[in-house]
């Protein structure tokens, strides 16, 4: 397998150093991408990067997952218009504990000769004194060659300045370069389009301090083709932790992306063949509206991210919203899943003892839950056949009881086409 020519059939290569095909070529090599630990789990926007790794390891080669437990003290300027919030120490090692733990779904750190690694820039960068960095490091690197990147400009351009501590950042990401170069033979960078900037300065640093080589590689900052940005959602960002962004929402997500934006997507975030991806993007085309590119993309995703078992459960939820659920399936999932695909909908709350004693269904959807306007109203949808209890219509000789709480605690009752109402026993 060529790993560049592998990158680049999935429109996953923005820019590549010269001599980087021929290097990866003609030995087994070490790359790394960076990923500061600014939270306590990665985002789809993180999946870019890992995924260039994961082609690595497969091509033959050592993927190093670097986290910047020191970077991430500082902040980079690129893509940035203000100075982010510095974290503690203590912080930071809780998110890079996380992180490793998402990072092992993805990569194979027990692999014989090119396991992954996951390594943090502030273990080498701890004990290094203001003075020996100067001496070092910033000897190497003008400041004409700094102030030409663009990410320096942008931020001089935009009047807010930059701080001396942002400036120097290109030069700390450069010393983690250098320090896997003769720490670890790595001798090739990766990360987004935007990093071309602070990589290049790292091959320039090791050039010039120890005359050895050193090669960059970016992808292509990932859009929607609607211009929005790319994981995000009303809520924000879309995230691989399930406490953070449900296995559900995660499936929905790329459910619903536009056809021209999973097309994109399938190439860059699952491990489908060239020949399955053309395979599947014609059997879409054949019929759009079964969402088979979707369906595909948003499979293979949701059980790398999560499991088969969630992935399995996100469908079954799926079709319960949209009218193939059943009875049967709506019990079957668990209350987190059952509140992810009702989130907005009305709740009405009953106290426990409520359904102590069977109640008719004219009474309780009038009265006791005030789901319906009157009796009269009650009656007249029943009578049409209007009112489903978790997904099985009912009629008028309909009684609730405790038998029909989902999980001892809900009763979703569907009125007409689209209106729910969970009932929530307090």
């Amino acid at each position: 397998m060529n790993f560049v020519e592998e990158l680049r059939w999935r429109g996953m290569i923005h820019d590549v150093m010269p001599g980087t095909e021929d290097l990866l070529g003609k030995e087994m090599t070490s790359a790394y991408v960076g990923i500061d630990p600014t939270a306590d789990s990665l985002h789809i926007g993180h999946l870019v990067s890992v995924m260039m790794l994961k082609h690595l390891q497969l091509a033959g080669h050592k993927p190093i997952a670097l986290i910047g437990g020191a970077t991430g003290m500082i902040g980079d300027p690129s893509g940035k218009s203000e100075e982010r919030k510095f974290l503690s120490e203590e912080t930071l090692r809780h998110n890079q504990e996380c992180i490793k733990k998402q990072l092992y779904k993805f990569l194979d750190f027990e692999a014989k000769d090119n396991a992954a690694e996951l390594v943090n820039n502030y273990d080498w960068t701890k004990d290094f004194t203001f003075l020996d960095f100067m001496r070092d490091i910033g000897k190497h690197i003008t400041v004409n060659y700094m102030m030409a990147k663009d990410s320096v400009k942008k931020r001089l351009e935009g009047g807010n300045g930059i701080s001396f501590t942002e400036f120097t950042y290109q030069l700390v990401q450069g010393y983690d370069f250098l320090w896997l170069y003769e720490n670890k033979n790595c001798k090739l960078q990766m990360g987004g389009s935007d990093q071309w900037g602070n990589i290049t300065t790292g091959t320039e640093l090791i050039r010039r301090k120890t005359g050895g080589e050193a090669f960059a590689l970016t992808c292509p900052l990932i859009t929607k083709a609607d211009g929005g940005k790319f994981g995000k959602t009303e809520e924000g960002n879309v995230w691989l932790d399930p406490k953070l962004t449900s296995p559900y929402k995660f499936y929905q997500f790329w459910l619903n992306c536009s056809d021209e934006d999973a097309a994109k997507y399938i190439k860059i975030f699952t491990l489908y063949t060239k020949e399955e991806i053309d395979a599947i993007i014609n059997q879409h085309q054949q019929a759009p509206h079964l969402r088979v590119l979707q369906k595909s993309l948003a499979m293979e995703v949701a059980i790398r991210v999560h499991s088969l078992d969630d992935y399995k459960a996100a469908v079954e939820a799926s079709e319960i919203l949209f009218g193939k659920g059943t009875t049967d399936s709506l019990k079957n999932l668990n209350e987190e899943m059952l509140l992810s695909v009702f989130e907005g909908v009305p709740q009405v709350e009953i106290p426990s003892d409520t359904l102590n004693n069977k109640q008719n269904c004219v009474d309780f959807l009038s009265e006791t839950t005030q789901i319906m306007a009157s009796k009269n109203e009650a009656r007249r949808m029943l009578k049409e056949g209007s009112i489903q209890v978790n997904k099985t219509k009912i009629n008028e000789s309909f009684e609730f009881s405790s038998n029909d709480l989902i999980n001892n605690r809900y009763i979703l009752i569907q009125k007409g086409k689209k209106n729910y109402y969970l009932v929530k026993v307090i």
